[in-house]
């Protein structure tokens, strides 16, 4: 008989042909779900009590585009929204600026004014919903839109949620979509997370991103590594700045890849939550709400495949049941399309389905933790951490977050996996199905979601007729005392809602704050 070659995760953790007994010695057999550290889950009865949040991410073209497909979403039995901007709202550009030609509307909502952000949300009490939004550079703008408009629909802002992702560190290391210098975007960061904890309490003041750790090529382990060690520099921060961990933090939350390697997606979501509680608590939280760790969670972007894309809908089902076994909090699933366009409808509504099936019709939502105490799982979750806690260690030997990131370290780490991710499939190591085996000649013709370039012409023309009708003294005033309170050490945030009410625009916002802080 041949000698079995040897297994290895995404993150190349040895896999044994069989786990006993002798590989989970330490397993703590009485630890419960809903009990510090939380490696069985946050809640003590899980999807038993309420299933995971269904969000499904969408937004491109103009707000009022947008909208249509977030009344068709809650139609089908979304409860949660999940805003994509496009990338001239990520880094401050309004839609006439030029370097947003070619770029408005395609890969999310072109949102440049309190009136798109009306528009938006047209006809949909925020009160009512949940609702994340992909943005970090510009996250405090836009989160001023959503204020305003909730004031606008008189709701109470105590019990308005939802998220901004506002992780601006993962863009530094792993996307590119920043504005400002570190030291300026982490103070804005803790603006933030003071003035909601007193005015917002429900919201989320940041989603700390190992989703696109994971897109730029990172392992399993370093996803959790570097995300955790993120985590720590913001905690860091807002204790600087004489904010109380134990109220801040209960309003953390993350954003969390699913790939395929299902066991080992599922052990890298139990160990992260048992590292969180150890690191709140090495930082001084006592509150057992702050030292949970919550996440979104989105399926593997970089996992779709142009050819054979029907495949996809394969890989979004494994990437959802490693999600929800691990113990995601709200999810989002890519449709089967993506890899050429933003979702059409059809792509959208059976990533959706995919989720309801695996909640109503699998029975993993029957039961807490269904893998806990399988012998791999309790034994592949000790392996990832240990890990993850030694690329921990030689973040924390450089600096910190901060510091590693300035010298490249962490760059040059997913950069090296990303490689050698690369070499195996194209060496035959690893296998993509429908890309290096089993492949077809026939090409598969599937509809695509177009975003015509007369979307910038439809923006412009809005913002023309803004800028006409707006009380110009105002907008110079309220920019003024945005450029002061930056210039000072005082909360921006309730000058940034004061403009964005006086119609002044994102860009208009953005690059005040640009000639106090400077661009990176």
């Amino acid at each position: 008989m041949a000698e079995n070659t040897k297994r290895f995760t995404e993150s190349e953790l040895e896999i044994n042909p069989v786990y006993t007994k002798k590989d989970t010695t330490d397993l703590p057999l009485n630890e419960m779900p809903g009990q510090p550290p939380f490696t069985r889950g946050i809640q003590p009865d899980m999807y038993r009590g309420k299933l995971w949040t269904m969000r499904q991410y969408a937004g491109f073209s103009t707000a009022e585009e947008s909208n249509k497909r977030y009344h068709y979403l809650l139609s089908q039995g979304v409860n949660g929204l999940s805003v994509a901007f496009d990338l001239p709202t990520q880094i401050g550009y309004d839609s006439d600026h030029e370097l947003a030609e070619g770029e408005v509307g395609k890969v999310g909502v072109a949102i440049s004014s309190i009136e798109d952000m009306q528009a938006l949300f047209n006809d949909i009490k925020l009160q009512d919903i949940t609702t994340s939004m992909t943005i970090n550079a510009t996250g405090f703008i836009l989160l001023a839109f959503y204020v305003a408009i909730a004031k606008q629909q008189t709701a109470d802002l105590k019990k308005i949620s939802g998220t901004i992702q506002n992780d601006i560190l993962k863009e530094y290391a792993a996307r590119g979509t920043y504005i400002y210098p570190p030291k300026p975007s982490m103070r804005i960061i803790t603006d933030i997370f003071e003035w909601c904890s007193n005015e917002l309490p429900k919201w989320n003041t940041i989603s700390i991103s190992g989703y696109h750790i994971r897109e730029a090529g990172s392992t399993a382990v370093q996803e959790v590594a570097f995300t955790l060690s993120n985590g720590k520099a913001y905690i860091k921060a807002a204790i600087e700045k004489g904010l109380d961990i134990n109220v801040f933090g209960r309003r953390l939350s993350f954003f969390f890849n699913a790939h395929n390697n299902l066991f080992e997606e599922v052990a890298k979501f139990r160990a992260a939550r048992r590292m969180w509680a150890s690191i709140m608590k090495q930082l001084g939280a006592t509150d057992e709400k702050a030292m949970m760790l919550r996440f979104h969670t989105q399926t593997g972007g970089s996992t779709l495949t142009a050819q054979q894309p029907l495949n996809n809908i394969s890989r979004v089902t494994i990437q959802t049941l490693a999600a929800v076994l691990g113990g995601t909090q709200s999810l989002h699933t890519n449709g089967y399309d993506e890899a050429f366009s933003l979702p059409t409808e059809e792509a959208a509504r059976i990533a959706l389905r995919t989720q309801q099936i695996t909640a109503f019709e699998s029975g993993v939502a029957d039961t807490v933790d269904p893998l806990g105490g399988s012998y791999f799982v309790e034994s592949l979750t000790d392996e990832l951490e240990k890990a993850a806690w030694q690329l921990i260690g030689q973040v924390d030997a450089i600096g910190g977050s901060i510091t590693a990131i300035e010298q490249g370290f962490i760059q040059n780490e997913i950069a090296r996996s990303a490689y050698e991710y690369q070499r195996k499939i194209e060496s035959n190591e690893k296998i993509i199905v429908g890309v290096n085996k089993f492949t077809t000649k026939e090409d598969d013709k599937i509809p695509l979601l177009k975003i015509d370039d007369s979307i910038r012409k439809v923006q412009i023309e809005k913002l023309k007729n803004l800028k006409a009708s707006r009380n110009d003294n105002d907008v110079n005033k309220c920019l003024q005392t945005l450029h002061y309170k930056a210039v000072s050490d005082e909360n921006i945030i309730p000058a940034v809602i004061d403009a964005v009410e006086h119609y002044c625009t994102l860009g208009e916002i953005a690059d005040e704050l640009r000639k106090v802080f400077g661009e990176y």
